[in-house]
Order: C-alpha cells, then structure tokens, then sequence
C-alpha cells in the first residue's frame, strides 16, 4: 500500500517513514500542508498520516481542502493537540482517525489497517476471496487452509490486489501503490511479480484466482 506522511519535524518524519517501510508499505513523505496537499491532489494514496501543527499551512486546512477537492483518502491525524475539541475538530472537517503523539507505532500501524479495510469493506484483519485468506495484522497468506510464503514485495503487491479484489488495476496503479515514485525500472517489473504470485496462490488449485483483463491491467477475482 501507498502512504503520505507529512510531518515538519525532519528526524520524526525520517523515523517513521523507516518503521512504515519495514513494514511492507510504499512512502511518499513531505514537510508541510501545502506540499502534502499537491501530493494527494496529484496522485493516489491508500492513507495518509498528516501532523497538525506544520508550517505554510496546517493539517486542518489540508484536510479541509482535500475533501472539497473530492479526494476521500483516508487521513489519519497524528498530532499532540490532545483535547476532545481538537479531535472533535479535525473529525469533523474530515479526518479519519486521530494519534496522539507521543505514539506507538504498533498502534499506528493498527489504525492504518484499520482506515484502509474500512475502505475496501473489510470489517476483519483478515482479507478473503474464496479459500485465499491474507493477514493484515500477521501478513500471514494461506489458500485452501495450506500456508503460503511471500516475499515482502510479492505479499505487498497481493494485499493490493486483494484490498481492491474484483476491481481490474492498470499497471500504472499497482506500480504506484507498490512500488512508489522512487522506482525508475520498467514497468515489466509487474509482470514478473504476478507470475510469482501465480505460481504460489494459483499453481496448485483448481479455481484461478489472479486474471489478466488484456489492455486494462489484473483483477484478484472468483471466476463464474
């Protein structure tokens, strides 16, 4: 998954975009309101984590502008504005949830899942389509009740897919979302990691779950 942390303090933003990428996500971080604006407004995001008091402008007003832009992504507000008016406030304008600082980032990490499943219309940590089960909080993948093993980019790229199961997803938007703005190799990286995954959920069993829709991208699905 794709994540915006916008946070002005360098040395927190640093730590946190570290801790999220050992965790399997894609991070795009940014400093301030209206740079982390132009992210959300140019690109899409599964979540974003804003700080409140940032310079140029504040997390208030970037939420407030990214909702009447029409962007629903979620945001969740991580912040030391403690009190119920603060919270009251910045849900209102349209946050999604709301981390005290100082945080833990299992914590952290857990309301991220939990912002993103609501999204997609998961209720649970675990993920299912047909006998494909996927783990968000053990990044655990089992089909037919037979563990899988993933590697962190073939898991990260399944959770995408399954996140968004029967939805067909360009190439472009699963190389967004897993594998960042960073990355400069072609776009036939995708290819090669869906035959892994192939390989893995599929090979075996006699329902195939992972299609390709030619001229459009890949769809996570359970076939008539």
């Amino acid at each position: 998954m794709r994540l915006l942390i916008a946070e002005d303090d360098r040395d927190m933003n640093e730590i946190i975009v570290k801790k999220l990428k050992a965790e399997g996500y894609t991070v795009d971080a940014c400093f301030d309101g209206e740079e982390a604006l132009a992210y959300l407004t140019g690109a899409d995001y599964d979540a974003a984590i804003l700080d409140i008091m940032m310079p140029v402008m504040d997390g208030l007003e970037t939420v407030q502008r990214l909702r009447s832009a029409g962007k629903s992504t979620p945001v969740i507000f991580l912040t030391a504005k403690d009190t119920i008016a603060d919270k009251v406030k910045g849900l209102n304008l349209g946050a999604n949830d709301y981390v005290v600082k100082p945080f833990s980032f299992d914590e952290l990490i857990a309301r991220i899942g939990a912002v993103t499943r609501t999204v997609s219309g998961s209720v649970s940590n675990v993920i299912t389509l047909a006998d494909l089960e996927l783990d968000t909080s053990t990044h655990g993948v089992r089909r037919g009740g037979q563990e899988i093993r993933l590697t962190a980019k073939e898991y990260s790229l399944l959770e995408y897919l399954m996140l968004n199961r029967n939805r067909v997803l360009s190439r472009e938007k699963i190389l967004n979302h897993v594998w960042g703005f960073d990355y400069y190799g072609g776009e036939n990286i995708i290819d090669v990691y869906i035959n892994y995954l192939r390989k893995k959920i599929d090979h075996d069993f006699p329902v195939k779950l992972l299609h390709t829709v030619r001229g459009m991208g890949y769809v996570l699905r359970e076939e008539p």
